[in-house]
């Protein structure tokens, strides 16, 4: 804790007089965020530092794993949250970004006991899918390839399940809201983001994707997405 109020203190003393006018800006508006950003709750991972956005820029949504259950698999905050975005603060843009290490994918993968840990088993079950789909497509692949291809693919399941949310729905139907998949890794820094045209997640920091001697193709979760709106090669 002395180093977290410590950084308060700083935050108040230096990083506060700096960019005055940017809080003052912010307090003095309604905010109007330019996307949703659902993310893990991982403390390595920082949509704002990941982005380079200030206060105000992104509407934030974080879980463990960032999962996204489907609509009516109960009244969570996540829910709430992704109806607030939409019909309140007018976001047209939603990204489901997930990671490297991440430990619930890893939970996902290993399936260890989690009796002493019921919330997060029940919780976990909103990744089921994901691990069908993994067992079923990536049977060679072990370690560190094994874990990137399931984080992958479990962005993929949870924007399937985003878009079982009325609001979701209606708006994709109406080619009103562009989502994305990304995957951050978070040694490299790298930001990988879902291609639908390819079925690949391709490097959105403009530079070639180190060739893996197992290819693969992401895209079975969302072959029945039709709408080129519905998952949009880049950022607008």
């Amino acid at each position: 804790m002395k180093k977290i109020i410590a950084g308060v203190h700083r935050f108040m003393r230096e990083e506060v007089p700096r960019h005055r006018e940017m809080y003052e800006r912010a307090a003095a508006r309604k905010q109007n965020p330019m996307a949703l950003f659902i993310t893990c709750s991982d403390s390595r991972v920082n949509p704002n530092q990941i982005t380079s956005t200030e206060p105000g820029d992104l509407f934030l949504l974080r879980n463990a794993g960032n999962i996204v259950p489907p609509f009516g698999a109960g009244f969570g905050g996540e829910g709430a949250t992704i109806e607030y975005a939409l019909t309140v603060l007018g976001i047209r843009h939603i990204i489901i970004c997930g990671h490297s290490q991440c430990g619930a994918v890893t939970a996902m993968l290993e399936r260890p006991d989690l009796s002493e840990q019921p919330g997060l088993k029940a919780w976990l079950q909103n990744v089921e899918s994901t691990r069908q789909i993994v067992r079923a497509k990536y049977p060679h692949l072990k370690g560190d390839e094994l874990a990137v291809a399931a984080a992958e693919e479990n962005v993929l399941v949870q924007l399937n399940q985003l878009s079982t949310h009325p609001h979701v729905a209606a708006l994709l139907g109406t080619r009103e809201l562009n989502v994305y998949g990304w995957y951050y890794d978070i040694g490299s820094g790298r930001v990988l983001q879902y291609d639908q045209q390819s079925g690949v997640f391709e490097d959105l920091n403009g530079e070639a994707r180190p060739a893996s001697p197992h290819p693969r193709r992401a895209s079975a979760a969302v072959d029945g997405w039709d709408s080129e709106a519905r998952l949009v090669p880049g950022v607008a």
